[in-house]
C-alpha cells in the first residue's frame, strides 16, 4: 500500500548542431557521472548529471555538452551505442558492421572489428567482461574487452537445406533483434525474426549461456511486439510484449522465467492500436517502466508488482512526434532519464509514500484508479478494496482532507488535469463495497502546469509546485508562464454535497496567488497547528512556511526557525500539545537518518508513523522502524525533553544477553525488509507493517495498547477501557492500578454501570489480584499519573473498607454497586457469589448464607415473585465450588452449624458420603453447645470453641482446661469466661506454668503472684537473676534474718558467676554488711568512684590502698592496651590503601582493553587484586595458594555454618570482602560508651590519689588511639567513593589533625579531663 510520488523534474534541452540531426541512441558512465548521446549526425554528445542537480538547472534551459564527430564512410550511420567501463571509452557499432571504440576523454576514434550484415546490436555483459553482437544477418557473437571471438553461432536454427547468410543477404534488410544480459552474467536472452518466416510471423526467445555459448532454453513461437526485451536484474523474470491485434485486444506484457516458459503476464489496460516500443527494469528489479506509442502521444509507464498483481503507479505523456526514449538510471532504482529526438532531456526522481493516510485510509493508485479501502473499517489485504474511483487519465498525485466533517480528494491527472471529489462519512462506505466511481474533472479559469506536491491548506484551498513550459509537448504555458510556481488555488463547489453521496461534479477552480522558485522544492507539507498554512521545504533541508492568501493579504512566505541537517524526502509536521502551539517537523533522508527540528533522532530509520489516543489527533508517539527490523515506538513527550538518547539507547540493539526481556525498549519486526505503511489511532493502538512481497501485517504493540486504555481511564472510559483489556489479553488489574486501586473504589459504580454486562464482570472481578501490575508487569510502557500517596478518603466511605487489603476493598465496592446500579437476575446472584468467593480471604460463609436463603426460599413453597430473579440453590453452590475449594467451603458450612447444608456442600462437591455421613449424624446427635463445640474444634477455630465448652457447664471443666493448655493464646479468654476465684488460680496458675516453661520468668512470677503462689514466683524471680525481685517475694513470705542473709550471700554467688560484680556489690553492702567484699566486687566491676566513696565512707585504709593498686594496674593495662590498638589501626589502613590501589590499577587495565568492569564479578576482582602480593597485613606467612573442598552431608553443613558464624568476624586476605572486612573492622574498634564512662572513671579515681602523671599519660594514650581510629576510618570512606587516589593528601597524618580540630568539643571527646589536655 505505497504510491509513487513524483518529487523532482529537471528539463535541459541538449543543442543540437543541425535542425535535421535526431539523437538515436544513450549510454550512461557511472564513475564519472556522464551521459553521452550519439545522434543521427554521427556525433556524440557527453554532457554531466550534475547539470541536472545544481540549482541553475531549476531555471535554466539548456544543457551543456561536449561534441564529438564519428568519422563513417558516406552512407554509414551508428547503429547501436553503449559505454564500456573497463574500456573507458564508447563502442558504436555501424550500418556497414564497423566496431568502433571511442574515447571521449582523448577525441580518438578506433576501428576495432568488423562485421558482414552490419552491427544490429550490442550489450556489454553486467561484469564487463564480455560483449555480446548480433550482427544484420543474425549471426551472434561472443566477445572478450580484449576482442577475442569466444563463441559465434545464428540466432535461428536453418531449415535443411537453407542457408542462413544467403537468405538474409537476398532480403536486403538487417535482422531486428535484441540481447539483454542477466545481472549476474551467467545467461542472456536474445529475441528476433525467424529466418524462414514472413516479416510478420511470430518470433520467439533464447536464453543463452555465457561460458559455452549454448542455447539454454527456448519459448514458443509468439507474436511478439518488435524486439522488445529485458532481463530483470535480479534473474527472475524476462520481459516481453504480445501483439494481440488480430484479437482486438492491447498488449500483454509477458513475463517469462529461465527456461523460456511464461510465468505470468498483465495488459496495458490501453487502445488496441497502442504500441509498446520500449521496457526497462529499474536496478533493484522492482519496478519496470514502459514506452507505450499512442496515435497523439507516447506515455511513460511505470509499473509495480505486490502480491501478484501489477499496479500502474505513474503516467508521464510526450507527444508522439518526439520520438521519446528512456533509461533508468543504473545505481539510483527510482531515478529516471527521458530523452526525445530533438535533445530534450527529463530526469525524473520518485520516491514511495505511503498509500495510508492521516485519518487510517489507503488510497491506493492503480492506473487510472484510486482503489480505497478504510483500514479503521475492515483490514482488507492488497490488492484487495472496499471501493475504486475511476478517472478519465491516469493518477500521477494524491491529496486528501478529512477534517471538519469534511472528506475531501484533490487528485492531479497524468494529462495535467485536477478532480477534486468529496467524499460521504467514513461511517456510510460499508454501503460503497465493491463498487467503482466515475469522476470527471473540474473545470478551470486557468490551466495548470505540471502539478506536484498537491497538498489541501484548507477545505477550499490547495497548495502545489506547477511546471510550466515543457509538459504535454508545450514549451511555454498558454498563460504566459514558464518554469516552476508554488500556486495556491481556490476551489468552489457551484453543487450542494448530500453527506450519504460522492460529489465530484460542480467544482471549479482557480489560481489566486503564484510565487516564481528559484530552487528545487523537495516536499510541502501542512500545518495543523495553524489554519491556511503549510512549510515548504527545498533542497538541501531549508525551510520556509507559507501562509495563505485568504490570511495574509498577497500570501506570505517566510523561512522557518529551523532547517533540516539534509534533504528529507517524507517529511511531516504534527501537532505535540502542550504549552507550545507549533507543529513539530519530522523528516527522513535517504541515508536513513529520522531528523526532528533540525536534529537526529535516529541514523538507521526506514520508515516512520504518528500515533494519536486522543480525540482531538494530537500526536502522542512516534514510530519507526530501523533497518536492522526493529520496532521503536517513542512518546512525544520524551522527545520534547530531551530524553530519547538516555532512555532509548541510541536505537541501538546492543544485543547483550544479560538485558532482561522486559526491559527492551524495541520490538523485533519477524520478516526483514517491512515497512510502516500507517497506524491505527485511538482505541485501535495498531501499527500496520507491509512486507517486501506485499502482504499487509497489523500488530498491536504493547506499548500503544496500554498507552489507549490509559487514556480511556483517564478520561472514565471504562466499558471501551474493559474492551481493549480482554480483546488484547492484558492483565485486568492494569484498570484498577491505573491510578490506585483507592480511586478505582470511588469509581466502581460507575465502571458497573458503563459495562453493565455481568459475563464481563466476572471475568474482571475473578482476574483480581493482590500486586500492582503497573509497577512490575507494566512498568515500562505506563507513567503512573499518580503517586502511591493516593488519598483514599473517599474509599473509606465504603462500609467494610479495609486500607490494607486491595482485593476485599475492590470487590466489595463492586459487589456494592451491582447490587445498586443492576437488576436482580440469576446472572447478577452468581456475579455476587464471585465477588464473594474472590475476596482474600474468600468470603465463603457470607456466600453460603445468601446460599441458604434461596434454598429456604425454594423450601417455603411460596409464590414469591423473586424466585425468578435468583439461580436455584444446587446452581449457585456449583458455582460457588467451582470459584472456592470444594473443602473450604465444606468447612465453611459446618461453620454455619447448618448440617444439611454441610451434606448438601458435600454431595455437590463430590464426597464420598462415607468419609462425611457418619461424622454428621454423630454432630446431629449432640446437643446443640457440644456440636458447636465439636465444630469448632475440627475447623481450629479455637475461641468459639472455649467459649462452647464453657457453656457446657462443670462436667466440661476438664476439657475446659486442657483446650486451654493445648492453646496457650486461650489464656486471656479463659479468664475471662471463669467467674469461680478457684478456677481462676487454677487458669493463672497454668499460665504460669506455661510462661515457666518458656523460660519468661519474669512474666511467670507476676503471674503466680496474682494467684499467691509465693514459693514458685520466688523461683521464677530467681531463675530470671532478678535479685530485688527474690529478696521482695522472701519479705512476702516473712523470711527470718539469718534465712534473709543466706539467701544474699547465695544471690552474691550467683551474680559474680553470671559476670554481674556490680550488682552483687550492692546485695554484700545492703544485705551481708560486708564491705571488703563490697568494695572488691565494685573493682571487678571498675567502678572506680564509687569503690573509692565505699572506702572513704568506712575510713578503711587497707581498702584505699587496694583501689590505688587496682587502678594503677588497671591504667597501665589500659595503656599498653591503647598503643597496641594504635599500631593495629596503622597496619589495618595500610593494608586496605594497598588493595584499593591495586582494584584500581586492575579496573583501569581492563578499561584500556575495552572491557566493562560491570563483567567482572567481585570474586574475580577480589583475587586478582590480592595475587599482586602474597602478603597479609594480620598474618606473618606467606600465602601461595589455598583449595577447599565440599563435602555433601548433613552433618557436614552444619559444621560448615557454624565455622562461618566464628570466622565472621575474621579478615581473610584475598578474598572478595576484604576491603569491606577492613573497613568494618577499622569501624569496629571504636570506643564503646561503656568504655569511655569507664576511663572517665579511672581518671578521676587517679587523680583523687595522686597519680596525676599516669592520668595524664592514660588519657592522652586514649585520645590518640580514638583520634586515630576516627581518622583511618574518614579516609577509608573517602577512598572507597572516589576512583581516584591521591597519596599526598589521602594519609592517616593529615586525617589525624584535622580530625583533632574538628572534634576537639565533641560529644566523642567527652570522658576527658581538660585540666590534662595538651596545647
Amino acid at each position: 500500500m505505497k504510491n509513487l510520488k513524483l518529487y523532482a523534474e529537471v528539463t535541459l534541452h541538449l543543442g543540437l548542431q543541425s535542425e535535421e540531426e535526431a539523437i538515436l541512441f544513450s549510454a550512461i558512465d557511472i564513475e564519472r557521472d556522464r551521459l553521452f548521446f550519439a545522434s543521427s549526425g554521427n556525433r556524440v554528445y557527453a554532457a554531466h548529471l550534475s547539470s541536472f542537480q545544481n540549482d541553475e538547472a531549476w531555471t535554466s534551459t539548456s544543457l551543456p555538452a561536449e561534441v564529438d564527430i564519428i568519422d563513417l564512410e558516406p552512407g554509414d550511420r551508428i547503429t547501436s551505442f553503449d559505454y564500456l567501463m573497463e574500456k573507458e571509452a564508447l563502442i558504436l557499432g555501424t550500418l556497414n558492421g564497423l566496431i568502433i571504440l571511442h574515447s571521449v576523454d582523448e577525441s580518438t576514434t578506433e576501428v576495432v572489428g568488423r562485421v558482414d550484415g552490419g552491427v544490429s546490436c550490442i550489450s556489454p555483459s553486467p561484469d564487463g567482461d564480455l560483449l555480446g553482437i548480433i550482427t544484420g544477418f543474425g549471426q551472434l557473437l561472443v566477445m572478450t574487452h580484449d576482442w577475442d571471438l569466444l563463441h559465434e553461432t545464428t540466432l535461428e536454427d536453418s531449415p535443411e537445406g537453407v542457408d542462413v547468410l544467403e537468405h538474409a543477404i537476398a532480403s536486403g534488410q538487417m535482422l531486428e533483434s535484441s540481447v539483454s544480459w542477466r545481472g549476474d552474467g551467467k545467461y542472456f536472452v536474445t529475441l528476433s525474426e525467424s529466418c524462414n518466416s514472413p516479416p510478420s510471423s511470430h518470433k520467439r526467445l533464447k536464453v543463452w549461456e555465457r561460458d559455452t555459448g549454448a542455447a539454454h532454453a527456448t519459448s514458443d513461437m509468439k507474436a511478439f511486439i518488435g524486439t522488445v526485451l529485458d532481463w530483470m536484474p535480479s534473474g527472475a523474470k524476462i520481459a516481453a510484449v504480445y501483439d494481440r491485434k488480430k484479437d482486438n485486444e492491447c498488449p500483454l506484457l509477458v513475463l517469462f522465467e529461465r527456461n523460456g516458459l511464461e510465468r505470468s503476464s498483465f495488459s496495458i489496460d490501453d487502445r488496441m492500436d497502442a504500441t509498446v516500443v520500449m521496457l526497462k527494469w529499474n536496478c533493484d528489479s522492482d519496478l519496470l517502466v514502459i514506452v507505450v506509442r499512442c496515435e497523439n502521444y507516447d506515455s511513460v509507464r511505470i509499473w509495480y508488482c505486490s502480491n501478484n498483481h501489477w499496479y500502474l503507479k505513474q503516467e508521464i505523456r510526450y507527444p508522439s512526434q518526439e520520438g521519446l526514449k528512456l533509461m533508468w538510471h543504473p545505481t539510483k532504482p527510482l531515478q529516471l532519464i527521458c530523452w526525445t529526438l530533438s535533445g530534450r532531456s527529463t530526469i525524473y526522481n520518485f520516491c514511495w509514500n505511503t498509500a495510508v493516510m492521516e485519518n487510517s485510509t489507503a488510497f491506493v493508485v492503480d492506473g487510472s484508479r484510486i482503489h480505497v479501502t478504510p483500514l479503521c473499517i475492515s483490514l482488507l489485504p492488497p490488492p484487495m478494496y472496499l471501493f475504486s474511483i475511476k478517472f478519465a487519465y491516469a493518477v500521477r498525485d494524491v491529496a486528501v482532507h478529512f477534517k471538519s466533517s469534511r472528506n475531501l480528494l484533490a487528485v492531479g491527472l497524468s494529462n495535467g488535469g485536477l478532480c477534486i471529489l468529496e467524499l460521504p462519512q467514513i461511517d456510510a462506505w460499508e454501503d460503497l463495497e465493491g463498487k467503482e466511481y466515475s469522476a470527471e474533472a473540474r473545470l478551470s479559469e486557468t490551466s495548470f502546469g505540471s502539478l506536484l506536491h498537491l497538498i489541501w491548506l484548507d477545505s477550499h484551498t490547495l497548495l502545489s509546485v506547477s511546471h510550466y513550459g515543457v509538459g504535454h509537448g508545450k514549451y511555454h504555458d498558454q498563460n504566459g508562464l514558464s518554469g516552476y510556481h508554488l500556486e495556491e488555488i481556490e476551489l468552489v463547489c457551484s453543487e450542494d454535497h448530500v453527506p450519504s453521496l460522492m460529489t465530484c461534479s460542480g467544482w471549479h477552480a482557480k489560481t489566486i496567488n503564484g510565487i516564481p522558485l528559484q530552487r528545487p522544492v523537495i516536499s510541502i507539507a501542512s500545518d495543523p497547528a495553524k489554519q491556511s498554512s503549510a512549510v515548504i521545504q527545498f533542497d538541501g533541508g531549508k525551510m520556509f512556511k507559507y501562509t495563505s492568501k485568504t490570511c495574509v493579504r498577497g500570501g506570505s512566505m517566510k523561512q522557518c526557525d529551523f532547517n533540516f541537517l539534509s534533504s528529507c524526502l517524507w517529511m511531516s509536521l504534527v501537532p505535540i500539545g502542550g504549552c507550545s502551539s507549533e507543529s513539530l517537523p519530522f523528516g527522513l533522508d535517504e541515508l536513513g537518518r529520522l531528523q526532528v527540528s533540525g536534529k537526529i533522532l535516529c541514523k538507521n530509520c526506514s520508515s516512520f508513523s504518528f500515533y494519536s489516543n486522543r480525540g482531538d489527533q494530537v500526536i502522542t508517539h512516534l514510530i519507526f522502524a530501523t533497518k536492522q527490523d526493529l520496532l521503536f515506538i517513542v512518546d512525544t513527550s520524551d522527545i520534547l525533553h530531551g530524553d530519547v538518547v538516555s532512555k532509548y539507547e541510541n536505537f541501538i540493539h546492543a544485543g547483550n544477553k544479560r538485558r532482561d526481556e522486559e526491559n527492551r525498549k524495541y520490538i523485533n519486526i519477524w520478516e526483514r525488509g517491512a515497512k510502516i505503511i500507517g497506524v491505527l489511532h485511538g482505541d485501535e493502538a495498531a501499527v500496520l507493517l507491509q512486507t517486501t512481497r506485499g502482504n499487509l501485517e497489523c500488530i498491536y504493540p504493547r506499548k500503544l495498547v496500554l498507552a489507549s486504555i490509559v487514556n480511556a481511564l483517564s478520561e472514565h472510559r471504562f466499558r471501551n477501557a474493559l474492551y481493549m483489556v480482554r480483546r488484547q489479553r492484558i492483565d485486568f488489574n492494569v484498570i484498577i492500578d491505573h491510578c490506585g486501586w483507592q480511586t478505582f473504589v470511588q469509581h466502581a459504580p460507575e465502571f458497573v454501570k458503563q459495562v453493565n454486562i455481568l459475563n464481563h464482570l466476572t471475568e474482571f472481578v475473578c482476574a483480581i489480584k493482590k500486586e500492582n501490575v503497573t509497577e512490575r508487569l507494566y512498568k515500562n510502557y505506563i507513567d503512573l499519573p499518580y503517586t502511591n500517596e493516593t488519598k483514599d478518603e473517599g474509599a473509606r466511605e465504603v462500609k467494610g473498607f479495609d486500607p490494607d487489603n486491595k482485593v476485599s476493598s475492590v470487590l466489595l465496592a463492586i459487589r456494592t454497586a451491582i447490587q445498586g446500579q443492576l437488576p436482580e437476575s440469576p446472572a447478577r446472584e452468581l456475579c455476587i457469589l464471585t465477588t464473594l468467593a474472590r475476596s482474600d480471604p474468600p468470603a465463603l460463609e457470607e456466600a453460603l448464607e445468601r446460599i441458604k436463603a434461596i434454598r429456604e426460599m425454594e423450601l417455603s413453597g411460596s409464590d414469591d415473585p423473586r424466585r425468578i430473579s435468583f439461580p436455584s440453590a444446587e446452581e449457585a453452590l456449583k458455582h460457588l465450588l467451582w470459584l472456592s475449594d470444594s473443602e473450604a467451603v465444606f468447612e465453611a458450612a459446618l461453620g454455619l452449624y447448618d448440617l444439611n447444608l454441610a451434606a448438601m456442600v458435600a454431595l455437590n462437591s463430590q464426597k464420598d458420603p462415607k468419609e462425611f455421613l457418619p461424622f454428621l449424624q454423630e454432630l446431629q446427635c449432640m446437643p446443640a453447645v457440644l456440636m458447636q463445640y465439636t465444630i469448632d474444634l475440627k475447623l481450629k477455630r479455637y475461641e468459639n470453641a472455649l467459649k462452647h465448652i464453657a457453656l457446657a457447664g462443670d462436667a466440661h471443666y476438664v476439657d475446659f482446661m486442657n483446650l486451654i493448655k493445648k492453646n496457650p493464646q486461650l489464656f486471656p479468654l479463659g479468664l475471662q469466661l471463669t467467674t469461680d476465684p478457684n478456677k481462676r488460680n487454677q487458669v493463672l496458675e497454668a499460665w504460669g506454668d506455661h510462661l515457666n516453661d518458656l523460660k519468661c520468668f519474669e512474666h511467670a512470677a507476676t503471674t503466680y503472684l496474682c494467684c499467691s503462689n509465693l514459693e514458685k514466683a520466688l523461683k521464677a524471680y530467681r531463675s530470671s537473676g532478678s535479685w530485688a525481685g527474690v529478696l521482695a517475694v522472701a519479705g512476702l513470705l516473712k523470711l527470718g534474718k539469718d534465712e534473709t542473709v543466706q539467701l544474699a550471700h547465695e544471690l552474691c554467688e550467683e551474680l559474680q558467676a553470671l559476670g554481674k560484680p556490680g550488682e552483687a556489690a550492692k546485695i554484700a553492702l545492703e544485705y551481708c554488711a560486708d564491705v571488703k567484699s563490697g568494695v572488691g566486687l565494685l573493682i571487678t566491676a571498675r567502678e572506680w568512684e564509687d569503690a573509692l566513696r565505699i572506702a572513704f565512707l568506712h575510713r578503711r585504709e587497707d581498702l584505699i590502698s587496694e583501689i590505688r593498686s587496682a587502678s594503677l594496674e588497671c591504667g597501665g593495662s589500659l595503656i599498653s592496651e591503647y598503643e597496641e590498638g594504635l599500631e593495629k589501626v596503622g597496619k589495618y589502613l595500610t593494608r586496605y590503601l594497598a588493595v584499593r590501589q591495586r582494584r584500581l590499577l586492575l579496573a583501569a587495565k581492563l578499561q584500556s582493553d575495552e572491557r566493562s568492569m560491570a563483567d567482572l564479578d567481585d570474586d574475580t576482582a577480589s583475587e586478582a587484586s590480592s595475587n599482586f602480593s602474597g602478603m597479609s597485613a594480620y598474618t606473618r606467612g606467606t600465602r601461595t595458594g589455598s583449595t577447599a573442598s565440599i563435602v555433601s552431608s548433613t552433618a557436614g553443613s552444619k559444621a560448615r555454618e557454624s565455622r562461618r558464624q566464628r570466622k565472621r568476624g575474621k579478615i581473610r586476605p584475598g578474598s572478595p570482602g576484604e576491603e569491606m572486612a577492613l573497613v568494618e573492622h577499622l569501624k569496629g574498634m571504636s570506643l564503646t560508651n561503656g568504655a569511655m564512662h569507664e576511663l572517665r572513671s579511672l581518671l578521676i579515681c587517679l587523680v583523687m590519689l595522686g597519680e596525676q602523671e599516669i592520668a595524664r599519660k592514660l588519657q592522652r594514650t586514649g585520645e590518640n588511639f580514638q583520634l586515630s581510629q576516627i581518622a583511618a576510618v574518614k579516609l577509608a570512606e573517602d577512598t572507597m567513593s572516589t576512583d581516584v587516589m591521591d597519596e599526598r593528601e589521602q594519609t592517616l597524618e593529615r586525617y589525624f589533625h584535622k580530625a583533632r580540630v574538628e572534634l576537639q568539643n565533641s560529644e566523642a571527646l567527652s570522658w576527658r579531663c581538660k585540666v590534662f589536655i595538651s596545647p
